[in-house]
């Protein structure tokens, strides 16, 4: 699985994901000036599901029918402390998650 970390967690969050598959930061990727809408548009067919902190983007951005999908992490903050808990869930919803979906973590 190729995952995609958006700008808003901190890059050494992806240590924690590389269990899951190959995890690079949009920075990484050359897409972190990108809007979302293009954002979500250029990952199709380099990554399967981007993980971000923006909680609007199931609202402002059409995910159904893309051939990616989309976790959106509910923490506290952005601070790896408080992602660090949510691992084991994006883990699972991982195993589970299908292209063109959005699921809250």
């Amino acid at each position: 699985m190729r995952v995609l970390l958006d700008e808003c967690p901190p890059v050494d969050f992806r240590h924690d994901l590389a269990h899951v598959g190959v995890v690079e930061t949009s920075k990484f990727a050359g897409f972190n000036r990108l809007s979302n809408g293009a954002l979500l548009t250029a990952m199709a067919g380099r990554y399967d599901v981007l993980i971000t902190s923006d909680r609007s983007i199931r609202y402002q951005q059409v995910i159904a029918g893309r051939p990616i999908s989309v976790v959106v992490l509910r923490a506290l903050s952005n601070d790896i402390i408080d992602l660090k808990p949510l691992v084991p869930a994006i883990t699972q919803a991982l195993k589970a998650i299908s292209p063109g979906t959005v699921v809250e973590i």
